[in-house]
């Protein structure tokens, strides 16, 4: 959506959709009751394919009509998901998983063990392009196979029988499991994507998944709606009938939509709004992912290190996080977020890194900011091109604040790029930019996350970074068996990130969004995931 106007139009539209939210309790497998929410966790996505999504509102949307081997319960553990049960060797490099007797997809045929070989051969395959192939990398082959130097069925993973997975890792893994549970593994058909290669996950007809709903109509650029997967195992202890994403970009747009009743659930609200709706729905809780910038190292300028330091100084992040953003969050002095242990297994690995800066020395950090500017050769932000500072919207208030700051402490000029949510994602994804908003949640509770996304050629490395002391630093943490050396490589790897600096981190995220008190049964994950599918609504 790229303009207020179409948005008005498109929250206009909404109207007719809300009919179900106030005074319905059913909650049963009956579908008689006819029980609706609607709810919104993005705009338009980008692809709803899980092994090309690489965004948290695709990865929400996802999770609602398919399940992985594994999966993440209300209390953010990993329980079971397809996999009826499973079994790990002795020394944790193979596991075997089997299938549930009742796991069908939604058309009703059975989910068998080679779905899950497809679909990950599907995933390291360079032909599907995927961002997160290197989410198992783990497994034996994976990184031969997504350099081209193995085929994609020599991948370690294999079906014994209908009903068997069995899964080869090159080293063991301490959170593999949270793997299996992570979107871009889940199993796609393959007589299904082939089928319809480009089109199948766009078109409700061919969406076929194995998870609690199914999508049954998309209204592009107003709605996507959800009913219950008659076929899924766990029918019964579902709730909703019918889940309505209510598909909106601006802030006030959900905001006008949440207050007027015409949805139950909001993922975002302007900053501004933040006080006056802490007792009036706001919820705000911990989330495991940084907020930062991406500085593309290969535009004039910022392609000097002393230059990029330089900005990432002049920022005042404790003004950010208290007079823009508002929502509790903490200012940033390294990449990886806090609530990640160390490998003694109480500390915070956050607690432990070295900081890139003082966040408690401002004016210090401005007066190193401008000799290194000066020893760069732009003294004052004489000679240095204006940079351009990306972002989708919403995020403008941020971007306006860095803009002043770099003006007013270094004399850089910057202008501000606002583009639709999609737009955005594929120009930063391609480098066409010079400093673009970023932002990174964990895909499960490991520094690891965090630090393979910078390596060479990276799906989600958005600065276009490379390094090769810190690719063979990653390469040597995924391949020890050692806790203390792999959280000691983890720590140095994040200090030649800090030394290279293609990233400027500003905060460290909290999950704000806005519910109301007759939507119950709405869950939440650290990794950004929202759950719709055991909710009822009370009067």
């Amino acid at each position: 959506m790229k303009f207020k106007k179409k948005l008005a139009v498109l929250l206009a539209s909404t109207l007719a959709i809300s009919t179900a939210l106030v005074g319905c309790s059913s909650t049963g497998g009956d579908s008689s009751g006819g029980v609706e929410i609607n709810v919104n966790v993005g705009p338009e996505p980008a692809t709803i394919d899980p092994a090309k999504n690489s965004a948290v509102d695709g990865a929400t949307l996802i999770n609602h009509a398919f399940e992985g081997l594994m999966k993440l319960d209300k209390d953010n553990k990993i329980v079971e998901g397809q996999a009826a049960k499973y079994e790990v060797n002795k020394d944790e490099t193979v596991y075997t998983f089997t299938l549930r007797d009742d796991a069908k997809w939604s058309d009703g045929e059975p989910v068998k063990a080679e779905d899950f070989v497809y679909s990950w051969q599907r995933l390291v395959d360079p032909k599907t392009g995927a961002d997160y192939n290197y989410m198992i990398d783990m497994v034996k082959n994976a990184n031969e196979i997504m350099a081209g130097k193995k085929k994609p069925e020599e991948l370690g993973i294999k079906a014994l029988d209908e009903k068997t997975v069995e899964v080869t890792l090159a080293t063991p893994t301490p959170y593999f499991l949270e793997v299996c549970a992570f979107p871009a593994t889940f199993p796609v058909r393959k007589d299904v994507v082939e089928a319809n290669a480009d089109t199948w996950s766009t078109d409700p007809k061919t969406y076929i998944g194995n998870g609690p709903y199914v999508l049954k109509e998309w209204e592009h650029q107003a709605k996507m709606t959800y009913v219950k997967n008659e076929n899924y195992y766990g029918l019964d202890k579902l709730g909703p009938d019918t889940i309505n994403f209510v598909l909106m970009e601006d802030k006030n747009t959900i905001l006008s939509a949440f207050k007027n009743g015409e949805i139950l659930f909001g993922d975002d609200l302007p900053s501004e709004e933040i006080d006056a709706m802490k007792d009036k729905g706001l919820e705000i809780e911990k989330q495991l992912g940084t907020y930062f910038l991406s500085i593309n190292v290969n535009k004039e300028g910022l392609d000097n290190v002393k230059v990029r330091e330089a900005l990432s100084l002049a920022i005042d992040r404790d003004y950010i996080v208290e007079k823009v953003a508002k929502g509790g969050q903490i200012p940033a002095d390294s990449f990886v977020a806090t609530g990640l242990t160390d490998a003694d297994g109480k500390t915070e690995f956050h607690e432990n890194a070295k900081k890139w800066y003082d966040v408690k020395d401002y004016k210090g950090n401005v007066e190193k900011a401008k000799k290194l500017l000066k020893e760069a050769g732009y003294e004052n932000g004489k000679g240095l091109p204006s940079i351009e500072l990306m972002c989708n919207p919403g995020h403008e208030p941020i971007m306006e604040a860095v803009q002043n700051m770099w003006k007013e402490n270094l004399g850089v000029n910057s202008t501000i790029s606002s583009q639709d949510w999609n737009v955005f994602l594929e120009t930063r994804k391609q480098g066409d930019f010079q400093v673009a908003r970023d932002g990174w949640l964990g895909d499960y509770n490991d520094p690891i996350s965090f630090i393979d996304m910078w390596i060479t050629g990276g799906g989600n490395n958005n600065a276009q970074w490379s390094n090769k002391e810190y690719d063979k630093l990653v390469s040597e943490i995924k391949a020890t068996t050692d806790s203390k050396e792999r959280y000691a490589k983890m720590h140095e790897a994040e200090d030649i990130l800090a030394k290279d600096m293609p990233i400027i981190p500003l905060y460290y995220y909290t999950d704000l969004y806005i519910i109301s008190d007759k939507l119950e049964g709405m869950y939440t994950s650290p990794l950004g995931y929202k759950y719709f599918m055991y909710c009822k609504v009370t009067e």
